[in-house]
Protein backbone atom coordinates (compact mmCIF):
# COMPACT_ATOMS: atom_id res chain seq x y z
CA UNK A 1 0.00 0.00 0.00
CA UNK A 2 1.25 3.49 -0.85
CA UNK A 3 2.10 5.48 2.24
CA UNK A 4 -0.25 8.48 2.54
CA UNK A 5 2.64 10.94 2.66
CA UNK A 6 3.33 10.00 -0.97
CA UNK A 7 -0.26 10.54 -2.11
CA UNK A 8 -1.65 13.65 -3.77
CA UNK A 9 -3.58 15.62 -1.17
CA UNK A 10 -6.94 15.03 -2.88
CA UNK A 11 -6.57 11.27 -2.24
CA UNK A 12 -5.79 11.62 1.45
CA UNK A 13 -9.34 11.89 2.80
CA UNK A 14 -10.49 8.80 0.91
CA UNK A 15 -7.46 6.87 2.19
CA UNK A 16 -8.25 7.87 5.77
CA UNK A 17 -11.92 6.97 5.45
CA UNK A 18 -11.42 3.56 3.83
CA UNK A 19 -8.41 2.13 5.64
CA UNK A 20 -9.15 -0.63 8.16
CA UNK A 21 -7.46 0.16 11.45
CA UNK A 22 -6.46 -2.08 14.30
CA UNK A 23 -8.81 -1.61 17.23
CA UNK A 24 -7.95 -1.12 20.88
CA UNK A 25 -6.95 -4.42 22.46
CA UNK A 26 -9.40 -6.75 24.13
CA UNK A 27 -7.23 -8.51 26.68
CA UNK A 28 -8.09 -11.21 29.17
CA UNK A 29 -7.17 -10.20 32.74
CA UNK A 30 -4.31 -12.72 32.94
CA UNK A 31 -2.76 -11.52 29.68
CA UNK A 32 -3.11 -7.87 30.72
CA UNK A 33 -1.37 -8.57 34.02
CA UNK A 34 1.43 -10.57 32.37
CA UNK A 35 2.05 -7.92 29.73
CA UNK A 36 2.02 -5.14 32.29
CA UNK A 37 4.59 -6.89 34.47
CA UNK A 38 6.78 -7.69 31.46
CA UNK A 39 6.72 -4.06 30.33
CA UNK A 40 7.61 -2.85 33.82
CA UNK A 41 10.65 -5.16 33.81
CA UNK A 42 11.70 -4.12 30.30
CA UNK A 43 11.46 -0.43 31.10
CA UNK A 44 13.89 -0.96 33.99
CA UNK A 45 16.23 -3.16 31.96
CA UNK A 46 16.31 -0.78 28.99
CA UNK A 47 16.68 2.38 31.12
CA UNK A 48 13.51 3.60 29.44
CA UNK A 49 10.56 5.78 30.39
CA UNK A 50 7.05 5.61 28.95
CA UNK A 51 5.34 8.82 27.85
CA UNK A 52 1.77 8.58 26.61
CA UNK A 53 -0.79 10.88 25.07
CA UNK A 54 -4.18 11.52 26.68
CA UNK A 55 -5.86 9.79 23.73
CA UNK A 56 -4.19 6.40 24.21
CA UNK A 57 -5.96 3.48 25.86
CA UNK A 58 -6.39 3.47 29.67
CA UNK A 59 -4.06 0.44 29.93
CA UNK A 60 -1.22 2.53 28.48
CA UNK A 61 -1.99 5.60 30.60
CA UNK A 62 -2.21 3.56 33.81
CA UNK A 63 1.13 1.92 33.06
CA UNK A 64 2.82 5.26 32.32
CA UNK A 65 1.64 6.63 35.65
CA UNK A 66 2.63 3.50 37.55
CA UNK A 67 6.18 3.39 36.16
CA UNK A 68 7.17 7.01 36.68
CA UNK A 69 6.33 8.07 33.15
CA UNK A 70 4.08 10.83 31.97
CA UNK A 71 0.67 11.38 30.37
CA UNK A 72 0.06 14.66 28.63
CA UNK A 73 -0.25 16.50 25.31
CA UNK A 74 2.34 16.04 22.58
CA UNK A 75 4.75 18.85 23.39
CA UNK A 76 4.72 18.24 27.13
CA UNK A 77 5.42 14.55 26.44
CA UNK A 78 8.56 15.58 24.55
CA UNK A 79 9.62 18.08 27.21
CA UNK A 80 9.20 15.48 29.98
CA UNK A 81 11.35 13.07 27.99
CA UNK A 82 14.02 15.71 27.46
CA UNK A 83 14.25 16.35 31.20
CA UNK A 84 14.10 12.69 32.29
CA UNK A 85 17.42 10.85 32.81
CA UNK A 86 16.29 7.73 30.91
CA UNK A 87 18.35 6.83 27.84
CA UNK A 88 15.32 5.61 25.90
CA UNK A 89 11.95 7.31 25.46
CA UNK A 90 8.97 5.11 24.64
CA UNK A 91 6.37 7.36 23.03
CA UNK A 92 2.82 5.98 22.98
CA UNK A 93 0.94 8.20 20.58
CA UNK A 94 1.29 8.99 16.89
CA UNK A 95 4.35 9.41 14.74
CA UNK A 96 4.71 13.21 14.83
CA UNK A 97 4.89 12.95 18.64
CA UNK A 98 7.83 10.58 18.40
CA UNK A 99 9.49 12.92 15.91
CA UNK A 100 8.99 15.91 18.22
CA UNK A 101 10.59 13.97 21.07
CA UNK A 102 13.55 13.09 18.83
CA UNK A 103 13.91 16.71 17.67
CA UNK A 104 14.12 17.96 21.24
CA UNK A 105 16.34 15.09 22.49
CA UNK A 106 18.45 13.92 19.53
CA UNK A 107 20.89 12.14 21.82
CA UNK A 108 18.24 9.73 23.12
CA UNK A 109 16.74 6.65 21.52
CA UNK A 110 13.05 7.19 20.80
CA UNK A 111 10.87 4.14 20.09
CA UNK A 112 7.14 3.72 19.56
CA UNK A 113 4.78 0.75 19.94
CA UNK A 114 3.60 1.20 16.31
CA UNK A 115 5.39 3.23 13.64
CA UNK A 116 2.33 3.16 11.39
CA UNK A 117 0.34 5.16 13.95
CA UNK A 118 0.07 8.53 12.26
CA UNK A 119 -2.31 11.50 12.12
CA UNK A 120 -4.71 12.79 9.47
CA UNK A 121 -3.30 16.30 9.88
CA UNK A 122 0.23 15.02 9.32
CA UNK A 123 -0.49 12.86 6.29
CA UNK A 124 -2.79 15.53 4.86
CA UNK A 125 0.11 18.00 4.70
CA UNK A 126 2.88 16.36 2.61
CA UNK A 127 6.18 18.24 3.04
CA UNK A 128 6.96 18.77 -0.65
CA UNK A 129 3.47 19.99 -1.47
CA UNK A 130 3.46 22.22 1.59
CA UNK A 131 6.86 23.70 0.70
CA UNK A 132 5.57 24.52 -2.79
CA UNK A 133 2.51 26.20 -1.26
CA UNK A 134 4.76 28.30 0.99
CA UNK A 135 6.93 29.27 -1.98
CA UNK A 136 3.83 30.57 -3.77
CA UNK A 137 3.19 32.98 -0.86
CA UNK A 138 6.61 34.29 0.21
CA UNK A 139 5.11 37.39 1.81
CA UNK A 140 3.42 35.26 4.51
CA UNK A 141 4.86 34.19 7.86
CA UNK A 142 4.49 30.42 8.06
CA UNK A 143 2.87 29.16 11.28
CA UNK A 144 2.17 25.44 11.64
CA UNK A 145 0.42 23.36 14.24
CA UNK A 146 2.44 20.83 16.23
CA UNK A 147 0.45 18.02 14.54
CA UNK A 148 2.81 17.98 11.56
CA UNK A 149 5.87 16.10 10.36
CA UNK A 150 9.40 17.15 11.22
CA UNK A 151 9.89 18.30 7.62
CA UNK A 152 6.84 20.60 7.76
CA UNK A 153 8.00 22.02 11.09
CA UNK A 154 11.39 22.67 9.51
CA UNK A 155 9.75 24.67 6.69
CA UNK A 156 7.81 26.85 9.17
CA UNK A 157 8.77 30.09 10.85
CA UNK A 158 6.78 29.12 13.96
CA UNK A 159 5.41 25.88 15.40
CA UNK A 160 2.51 26.36 17.83
CA UNK A 161 0.21 24.31 20.02
CA UNK A 162 -3.50 24.98 20.33
CA UNK A 163 -3.10 26.69 23.70
CA UNK A 164 -0.65 29.34 22.49
CA UNK A 165 -1.64 29.66 18.82
CA UNK A 166 -4.04 32.57 19.34
CA UNK A 167 -1.45 34.53 21.33
CA UNK A 168 1.29 33.97 18.75
CA UNK A 169 -0.89 34.88 15.78
CA UNK A 170 -2.25 37.95 17.59
CA UNK A 171 1.36 39.02 18.22
CA UNK A 172 2.31 38.52 14.56
CA UNK A 173 -0.84 40.30 13.41
CA UNK A 174 0.12 43.26 15.61
CA UNK A 175 3.41 43.39 13.73
CA UNK A 176 1.51 43.60 10.44
CA UNK A 177 2.33 40.05 9.36
CA UNK A 178 0.22 37.97 7.00
CA UNK A 179 -0.06 34.37 8.17
CA UNK A 180 0.13 31.12 6.21
CA UNK A 181 -1.43 28.53 8.52
CA UNK A 182 -1.34 24.74 8.35
CA UNK A 183 -2.67 22.15 8.54
CA UNK A 184 -6.02 22.23 10.40
CA UNK A 185 -8.50 24.56 8.70
CA UNK A 186 -10.97 24.50 11.61
CA UNK A 187 -8.32 25.51 14.14
CA UNK A 188 -7.01 28.09 11.66
CA UNK A 189 -10.49 29.55 11.20
CA UNK A 190 -10.95 29.71 14.98
CA UNK A 191 -7.63 31.57 15.36
CA UNK A 192 -8.54 33.95 12.54
CA UNK A 193 -11.89 34.78 14.17
CA UNK A 194 -10.22 35.31 17.55
CA UNK A 195 -7.43 37.56 16.23
CA UNK A 196 -8.70 39.21 13.05
CA UNK A 197 -5.42 38.25 11.39
CA UNK A 198 -4.98 37.97 7.62
CA UNK A 199 -4.62 34.18 7.36
CA UNK A 200 -4.25 31.86 4.41
CA UNK A 201 -5.38 28.38 5.49
CA UNK A 202 -4.18 24.95 4.37
CA UNK A 203 -7.13 22.61 3.80
CA UNK A 204 -6.48 19.94 6.42
CA UNK A 205 -8.69 18.50 9.16
CA UNK A 206 -8.63 15.98 12.02
CA UNK A 207 -10.84 12.99 11.19
CA UNK A 208 -11.95 12.81 14.85
CA UNK A 209 -12.83 16.44 15.54
CA UNK A 210 -14.29 17.14 12.11
CA UNK A 211 -17.01 14.56 12.78
CA UNK A 212 -18.67 16.32 15.71
CA UNK A 213 -22.18 17.38 14.66
CA UNK A 214 -23.61 20.79 15.57
CA UNK A 215 -27.30 19.97 15.22
CA UNK A 216 -27.03 16.75 17.21
CA UNK A 217 -24.97 18.57 19.84
CA UNK A 218 -27.76 21.11 20.20
CA UNK A 219 -30.24 18.26 20.71
CA UNK A 220 -28.02 16.65 23.36
CA UNK A 221 -27.70 19.96 25.17
CA UNK A 222 -31.49 20.18 25.29
CA UNK A 223 -31.58 16.75 26.97
CA UNK A 224 -28.98 17.85 29.54
CA UNK A 225 -29.60 21.57 30.18
CA UNK A 226 -27.28 21.52 33.22
CA UNK A 227 -24.33 20.30 31.13
CA UNK A 228 -21.36 22.39 30.10
CA UNK A 229 -19.89 21.86 26.64
CA UNK A 230 -16.12 21.46 26.25
CA UNK A 231 -14.76 21.71 22.71
CA UNK A 232 -11.34 21.34 21.15
CA UNK A 233 -10.78 24.07 18.52
CA UNK A 234 -10.04 21.51 15.79
CA UNK A 235 -13.83 21.07 15.67
CA UNK A 236 -16.12 22.77 13.12
CA UNK A 237 -17.13 26.37 13.83
CA UNK A 238 -20.79 25.47 14.46
CA UNK A 239 -19.68 23.09 17.24
CA UNK A 240 -17.22 25.60 18.72
CA UNK A 241 -20.02 28.18 18.80
CA UNK A 242 -21.89 26.05 21.36
CA UNK A 243 -18.93 25.65 23.71
CA UNK A 244 -18.76 26.83 27.28
CA UNK A 245 -15.01 26.28 27.14
CA UNK A 246 -12.75 25.97 24.08
CA UNK A 247 -9.23 24.67 24.62
CA UNK A 248 -6.46 22.14 24.24
CA UNK A 249 -6.61 18.70 25.83
CA UNK A 250 -4.89 19.95 28.97
CA UNK A 251 -7.18 22.98 29.19
CA UNK A 252 -10.30 20.83 28.80
CA UNK A 253 -9.08 18.46 31.51
CA UNK A 254 -8.56 21.45 33.79
CA UNK A 255 -12.06 22.72 32.98
CA UNK A 256 -13.70 19.50 34.20
CA UNK A 257 -12.02 19.97 37.56
CA UNK A 258 -12.58 23.72 37.90
CA UNK A 259 -16.11 24.14 36.58
CA UNK A 260 -18.96 23.35 38.96
CA UNK A 261 -21.31 21.67 36.47
CA UNK A 262 -22.26 18.05 37.26
CA UNK A 263 -22.34 17.02 33.57
CA UNK A 264 -19.98 17.76 30.69
CA UNK A 265 -20.41 17.14 26.98
CA UNK A 266 -16.91 16.69 25.59
CA UNK A 267 -16.01 17.31 21.94
CA UNK A 268 -12.58 15.77 21.68
CA UNK A 269 -11.13 12.26 21.49
CA UNK A 270 -12.76 10.07 24.14
CA UNK A 271 -9.35 8.83 25.29
CA UNK A 272 -9.26 11.95 27.48
CA UNK A 273 -12.12 10.52 29.56
CA UNK A 274 -9.70 8.31 31.51
CA UNK A 275 -7.84 11.28 33.00
CA UNK A 276 -11.02 13.33 33.34
CA UNK A 277 -12.64 10.55 35.39
CA UNK A 278 -9.54 10.25 37.56
CA UNK A 279 -9.48 14.00 38.17
CA UNK A 280 -13.23 14.45 38.72
CA UNK A 281 -14.85 11.07 39.48
CA UNK A 282 -18.07 12.70 40.63
CA UNK A 283 -18.70 14.32 37.23
CA UNK A 284 -20.73 12.75 34.41
CA UNK A 285 -19.01 12.83 31.01
CA UNK A 286 -20.85 12.52 27.70
CA UNK A 287 -19.33 12.24 24.25
CA UNK A 288 -20.34 15.00 21.88
CA UNK A 289 -22.29 13.44 18.99
CA UNK A 290 -20.51 12.21 15.88
CA UNK A 291 -23.55 10.41 14.44
CA UNK A 292 -26.16 12.27 12.43
CA UNK A 293 -27.61 12.93 9.02
CA UNK A 294 -24.23 13.72 7.47
CA UNK A 295 -22.19 11.20 9.47
CA UNK A 296 -19.41 9.36 7.65
CA UNK A 297 -17.15 8.78 10.61
CA UNK A 298 -14.87 5.84 11.10
CA UNK A 299 -13.20 7.51 14.05
CA UNK A 300 -16.37 8.12 16.12
CA UNK A 301 -14.67 10.25 18.79
CA UNK A 302 -11.57 8.06 18.98
CA UNK A 303 -8.48 8.32 16.80
CA UNK A 304 -7.92 5.01 15.00
CA UNK A 305 -4.16 5.56 15.01
CA UNK A 306 -4.08 6.18 18.76
CA UNK A 307 -5.96 2.90 19.06
CA UNK A 308 -2.99 1.13 17.48
CA UNK A 309 -0.99 1.61 20.70
CA UNK A 310 -1.44 -1.44 22.90
CA UNK A 311 0.30 -3.49 25.56
CA UNK A 312 1.21 -6.22 23.08
CA UNK A 313 3.08 -4.03 20.62
CA UNK A 314 4.54 -1.92 23.44
CA UNK A 315 6.03 -5.06 24.97
CA UNK A 316 7.26 -6.20 21.55
CA UNK A 317 8.99 -2.90 20.79
CA UNK A 318 10.76 -3.01 24.16
CA UNK A 319 11.75 -6.67 23.71
CA UNK A 320 13.31 -6.00 20.32
CA UNK A 321 14.33 -2.38 20.97
CA UNK A 322 13.05 -1.50 17.51
CA UNK A 323 10.38 0.78 16.01
CA UNK A 324 12.91 3.55 16.47
CA UNK A 325 12.25 7.10 15.30
CA UNK A 326 14.93 8.83 13.24
CA UNK A 327 14.89 12.44 12.05
CA UNK A 328 17.38 13.84 9.56
CA UNK A 329 19.75 16.03 11.64
CA UNK A 330 19.46 19.00 9.26
CA UNK A 331 15.66 18.86 9.37
CA UNK A 332 15.71 18.47 13.16
CA UNK A 333 18.00 21.49 13.56
CA UNK A 334 15.68 23.68 11.49
CA UNK A 335 12.58 22.39 13.28
CA UNK A 336 14.17 23.23 16.64
CA UNK A 337 14.38 26.86 15.52
CA UNK A 338 10.64 27.11 14.81
CA UNK A 339 9.78 25.22 18.00
CA UNK A 340 12.22 27.39 19.93
CA UNK A 341 10.45 30.58 18.85
CA UNK A 342 7.24 29.33 20.44
CA UNK A 343 8.99 28.21 23.63
CA UNK A 344 10.77 31.54 24.00
CA UNK A 345 7.54 33.43 23.29
CA UNK A 346 5.84 31.46 26.07
CA UNK A 347 8.71 32.06 28.49
CA UNK A 348 8.72 35.81 27.86
CA UNK A 349 4.99 36.02 28.50
CA UNK A 350 4.96 33.25 31.12
CA UNK A 351 2.29 31.54 29.05
CA UNK A 352 1.64 27.82 29.71
CA UNK A 353 2.19 25.92 26.48
CA UNK A 354 -0.02 22.86 26.10
CA UNK A 355 -0.53 20.73 23.02
CA UNK A 356 -3.54 19.37 21.43
CA UNK A 357 -5.07 16.16 20.48
CA UNK A 358 -3.06 16.76 18.74
CA UNK A 359 -0.49 18.22 20.02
Amino acid sequence: MTHPQAMPREQTVRYLRERAFEADEDLAPAEREALTERIRTLLRERNAVLVAHYYTAPDIQILADATGGHISDSLDMARFGAEHPAETLVVAGVRFMGETAKILTPEKRVIMPELEATCSLDVGCPPEEFAAFCDQHPEHTVVVYANTSAAVKARADWVVTSSIAVDVVRHLHGLGKKILWAPDRHLGDYIRRQTGADMLLWEGACIVHEEFKARELQQLRAQYPQAKVLVHPESPAAVIAQADRVGSTTQLLKAVVEMSAPVFIVATDNGIFHKMREAAPEKTLLEAPTAGKSATCQSCAHCPWMAMNGLRNLAGALERVDNEIFVDPAIAAQARISLGRMLEFGRQRRTPIHGAGDA
